[in-house]
């Protein structure tokens, strides 16, 4: 069966434009895009035929005229938990909330599951945990940990993007840091089969000489992982992306101190790229209320100054793409201390509302929805390879978003599908949402109601 989907406001690379996105419902795929004179003919034939059919007898889907439609996103940096923490957050809990956020893939991060996602049979198990209560497309993560170094070609061949490695603590006994000479032997081996290697970049020796502290006031928590961590931290990954030609990816950014040495590296051809979140581009530390640990993410959400600078890196293309680094946990964890904010767990929960809350926030600077869809679509696609997504085009697989940009929504923590609702955006109000998620040429979410759980588990290809 095939369906086309008709709208006056289609994104085409980086233009709004009348379109039909014509799909294959049983490849999943897109077969053609028709825009223009193409366009033009196209609705002169279909306009004898029966309503709703064009003249080659595929359904005809008229996207609403206040809607526009887009590729759907994916979000290459989202923590499920499951198995093993499957309280913090699920499979089923996770891609419903990405459903109803315009998502239609994530990449799960190989912590913080028990076991971790560092080995063949954790892997299977991951895959086993996830399979058919997915609502959305799921690609995997492995990790590098010391105990698994040497052994990392494995997991790329079974299908992992990527592998996620901490210069620091974690915060999870299971999931190690690298130490220096571990890192280096981790680059050089990736290297060795072109993987990717992504890195939480903060330096521990930097971290290591701040006092102990306990605290309710943001600012202190702020002023215990400054800037320098990750400075140096993202200065040892170029030295180590220098010396064996690793592709890098640099998670997380929150400091704009860190653009320059980014900006540098590119600008010599090394292969490193970077992304941002949403949560430093859209609350600053001077406005987030003292204990208020939903706020609370590590590297930590930093002064106006500094978030006035990331948007500029991320329009000049320092910063290659925006992802949610969703990583909740029970309330328990993160009311730790009563408020005490050197005890309580640290991580943005927020897959749902990312989007349009970035849709939001760059109109404030000026900058229009084609450039948010790209870094929130086509970016992180690209960063983590994952192969047709996030574009609009013929052979790329037909997942698309309808998006109302008058449909108001206030943010309230309590009703997002997320298993644990506590949420730095509850009280916020979203001036559009997502009306409409389609993967695979089919609806997941009709603006109500979602489909039965039909995601896909991914493998990185080649």
């Amino acid at each position: 069966m095939r369906k086309i989907f008709r709208s006056r406001q289609t994104l085409i690379g980086s233009a709004l434009v009348p379109a039909d996105v014509e799909v294959d419902t049983e490849s999943g795929l897109i077969t053609a895009v028709r825009t223009g004179e193409e366009l033009r003919v196209a609705l002169a034939l279909d306009a004898s035929c029966d309503a709703g059919h064009s003249a080659s007898g595929s359904l005809v889907i008229n996207v609403p005229d206040e809607v526009i439609q887009l590729p759907a996103n994916v979000d290459c940096h989202v923590h499920v938990n499951e198995p093993g923490r499957t309280e913090w957050e699920g499979f089923a809990s996770a891609t419903e909330a990405a459903a109803y956020g315009g998502i239609g893939t994530i990449v799960d991060m190989p912590l913080n599951s028990i076991p971790p996602t560092v080995d063949s049979d954790a892997l299977a198990v991951k895959r086993a945990v996830a399979s058919g209560k997915i609502f959305v497309d799921v690609g995997l993560w492995g990790g590098a940990v010391p105990s698994n170094l040497g052994s990392l070609e494995e997991l790329w061949e079974q299908g992992v993007y990527g592998f996620k490695c901490f210069l620091v603590d974690s915060g999870v006994p299971e999931f190690p840091p690298l130490d220096g000479g571990d890192f280096a032997r981790a680059m050089a081996e990736v290297a060795s089969f072109d993987g990717l290697m992504i890195v939480h970049a903060e330096d521990p020796d930097v971290l290591g000489a701040i006092p102990a502290w306990s605290s309710r006031r943001y600012t202190d928590f702020v002023d215990s992982r400054p800037p320098e961590a990750e400075v140096r931290a993202i200065e040892t990954v170029i030295e180590q992306v220098r010396r064996h030609g690793t592709r890098a990816h640099i998670l997380h950014v929150s400091s704009a101190r860190a653009l320059e040495p980014i900006a540098a590296a590119r600008a010599e051809g090394l292969p490193l790229t970077a992304e941002t979140c949403p949560h430093y581009l859209i609350f600053d530390s001077e406005n987030v209320p003292d204990g208020a640990a939903e706020f609370k993410c590590c590297p930590p959400i930093r002064d106006p100054g500094n978030q006035r600078e990331l948007w500029q890196g991320l329009v000049a293309g320092v910063l290659d793409c925006v992802v949610s680094d969703h990583s909740p946990s029970t309330v328990e964890e993160k009311t730790k201390g009563g408020g005490d904010l050197a005890q309580a767990w640290g991580g943005v929960s927020s897959l749902q509302v990312t989007f349009p809350a970035m849709v939001d926030a760059a109109a404030e600077h000026g900058i229009g929805l084609p450039r948010v869809s790209e870094w929130m679509s086509a970016g992180p696609a690209r960063v983590a390879g994952v192969a047709g997504k996030g574009v609009l085009e013929a052979g790329a697989d037909a997942d698309l978003i309808w998006y109302e940009p008058g449909r108001e929504v206030a943010v309230d923590g309590s009703r997002l599908a997320h298993r644990n609702k506590m949420t730095a955006y509850t009280g916020r109000v979203l001036s559009g949402s997502v009306r409409r998620t389609v993967l695979a040429g089919k609806t997941v979410f009709d603006g109500h109601d979602l489909a039965e759980p039909a995601g896909r588990l991914l493998r990185r290809d080649g």
